[in-house]
């Protein structure tokens, strides 16, 4: 599981991007302009490639709002997304 203190504060995120990776899940943290401004995209793909390496249809994305309750959003959705689809991450974690 991904907690909060895994992911680096807001202030660090406004100004570079962060990257981390779960059990075969990897994911990026980034500020994004959105409908509505500033938002917090997240990233997500299996590995065991970079984001650039990795193509476009292997990966997931979702937009929240740029705070730290943003963070706690996308930190619920990175880990409801490897509880439904570990078994993916596992897997591709095995091929490495």
């Amino acid at each position: 599981m991904i907690e909060k203190k895994d992911i680096l504060p807001v202030s660090f995120l406004k100004k570079s991007p962060f990257t981390g990776s779960h059990q075969g899940m990897r994911y990026r943290l980034e500020k994004a302009e959105g409908e509505g401004g500033d938002c917090l995209r997240v990233i997500l793909w299996e590995g065991p490639y970079s984001m650039d390496a990795t193509p476009e249809e292997k990966k997931e994305s979702q937009e929240f709002v740029f705070s730290d309750d943003g963070i706690c959003q996308a930190l619920h959705w990175l880990n409801e997304t490897w509880d439904k689809q570990q078994e993916r991450f596992r897997q591709a974690q095995e091929h490495w």
